[in-house]
């Protein structure tokens, strides 16, 4: 069996080699992808249905970043969002698409939370994610394509993630709502 360290290393390998497919997964919405990760982001649960949709087994998964179905097409931005928004104890709900291992591609609507101990400490972080509707996929796509031009027009990468989330943030605030009413007004 390998160690933590080397499963990750091959984790990444795989990540590093897969091309995307331009093709779409879909799940049923009756069923809910589940995962838990630690406070790195590491996966430390995983479901059946996540396996089933990313095409990774639980022996890849475990222990490696949850950044494992990170898909290219997904602005910074938004992650930037979802981690300073968790961190700080609160709930998050986003649209993510996410990639699978042979390269094809499932959105999702998430719902992450972080897990307390019984001290109240933040010690990792849950997602619950469901099937999203077509018309606010269709949405947000325009929108994260709005942003992911924002971010590569940017030869400097932390620029154009202040540029994106700069973005967003207008975005958000024009609408006169928080990033999660934004996300479920869609």
């Amino acid at each position: 069996m390998l160690g933590l360290f080397e499963r990750r290393a091959t984790t990444r390998a795989v990540r590093r080699t897969i091309v995307p497919t331009g093709r779409e997964r879909r799940f049923r919405r009756q069923d809910f992808i589940l995962s838990k990760t630690d406070l790195k982001g590491r996966i430390t649960y995983a479901n059946d249905t996540f396996l089933a949709i990313s095409g990774f087994t639980e022996k890849e998964v475990l222990g490696a970043p949850h950044s494992i179905v990170r898909h290219p097409e997904m602005p910074r931005c938004v992650f930037q969002y979802f981690w300073e928004t968790i961190s700080s104890g609160k709930e998050i709900f986003a649209y993510v698409v996410n990639l699978c291992k042979n390269g094809d591609h499932y959105w999702v609507l998430a719902h992450v939370t972080p897990t307390f101990d019984g001290d109240g400490k933040i010690i990792g972080y849950h997602s619950n994610r469901r099937s999203p509707d077509p018309a606010a996929v269709a949405e947000i796509k325009r929108i994260y394509g709005e942003l992911l031009t924002i971010e590569r027009n940017h030869q400097d990468r932390k620029a154009g993630l202040a540029a994106s989330r700069a973005a967003l943030d207008r975005m958000i605030a024009d609408k006169g709502l928080c990033f999660n009413e934004f996300t479920l007004s869609l």
